[in-house]
C-alpha cells in the first residue's frame, strides 16, 4: 500500500460519529509495557513485553447539538467507552479500536474566541487493537444483508477480536455476525465464524466487542452480514485478527 495522509478520516465513540467534530488526533497508542530485566552481569539492557495498554488522546470541537460532541463528552462515564479511528473509509482500510475509560473533559478557550476541548481515552482490560474495516465507514442495511468479503491475506490460527458501533435502529432486532471464506466465496462458501456474531442489536446508540477463542482457525477472507427483523441498521465494525497468540 502506498504511503497516505490522513485525509477523509472517521472517528467514532460508543455508536457516535464524532468525524465532524475531532479536530485532531494526539495519539493512537498501545502496546505492551516494558518490563526490564537488566541484571548486573550483563552489558547491555534486557526487556520483556508486560501489560497491554492503550490510548486515544483528541482534541474536540465544541458542539452542543444532541449526539455531538459536548454532550458525548461532557458526561464523563464512569464506564467503559469504544472509540474506533477509521482511516479512511475503505473496506479493508486500517482502523484502530479501544475499549477504554474516558479520563477528561477539558475545554479550553483562546484570546481569540477559539474554544476546543482535550479528551483522553484510557485502556480499560485490553490495549489499543489495529485491524481492519469490514465496512466501508458506516454502513446502512434495510434489509439482510451480505457483505463484501475483505481479504486478509492468509489464513490465521488465533482467533479474532471485533468492534462494533451502532449509530441509528429502526425495526425489532437486528443480528450482525462474521462469516469466513477461504477463496472470497469462489469454491468455498462463506460459513459463520465460531464466536463472531455480535448480541443481537435492538436500540442504537451502542457498541460491543467480541472475541473468539484464542486457538481459532479464521480464514483468509471475512465480510459482515445481517439478518433480522428491521427497516434499517447504521453500522461500522472493525476486526483484527491474531498472527500470534494473544493473551488478554
Amino acid at each position: 500500500m502506498a504511503k497516505q495522509a490522513g485525509m477523509g478520516d472517521n472517528f467514532y465513540v460508543g455508536g457516535v460519529d464524532l468525524s465532524g467534530d475531532i479536530n485532531s488526533l494526539g495519539r493512537i497508542g498501545g502496546g505492551p509495557a516494558e518490563v526490564d530485566l537488566t541484571a548486573i552481569n550483563v552489558y547491555a539492557r534486557e526487556r520483556a513485553g508486560g501489560v497491554a495498554d492503550g490510548t486515544l488522546e483528541f482534541v474536540t470541537l465544541f458542539n452542543t447539538a444532541a449526539g455531538q460532541s459536548h454532550p458525548t463528552f461532557a458526561a464523563l462515564p464512569r464506564t467503559d467507552v469504544l472509540g474506533t479511528y477509521f482511516r479512511g473509509t475503505a473496506l479493508g482500510s486500517p482502523a484502530a479500536s479501544l475499549l477504554a475509560k474516558q479520563a477528561n473533559y477539558d475545554p479550553t478557550r483562546t484570546d481569540t474566541g477559539d474554544l476546543r476541548a482535550a479528551v483522553a481515552m484510557l485502556a480499560n482490560t485490553y490495549g489499543l487493537e489495529w485491524g481492519a474495516q469490514l465496512t466501508a465507514g458506516k454502513r446502512t442495511d434495510t434489509s439482510a444483508t451480505n457483505g463484501t468479503g475483505v481479504d486478509f491475506g492468509a489464513a490465521t490460527s488465533f482467533g479474532l477480536q471485533a468492534y462494533l458501533h451502532v449509530f441509528a435502529f429502526t425495526g425489532t432486532s437486528v443480528t450482525i455476525k462474521l462469516q469466513e471464506s477461504s477463496d472470497n466465496g469462489a469454491g468455498d462458501a462463506f460459513a459463520d465464524v465460531t464466536g463472531g456474531a455480535f448480541t443481537a442489536v435492538t436500540t442504537a446508540p451502542g457498541f460491543q466487542r467480541i472475541q473468539t477463542t484464542r486457538a481459532l482457525a479464521v480464514e483468509r477472507y471475512l465480510r459482515v452480514v445481517t439478518s433480522g427483523t428491521f427497516s434499517a441498521a447504521i453500522f461500522a465494525v472493525a476486526v483484527t485478527k491474531n498472527i500470534t497468540s494473544t493473551t488478554f
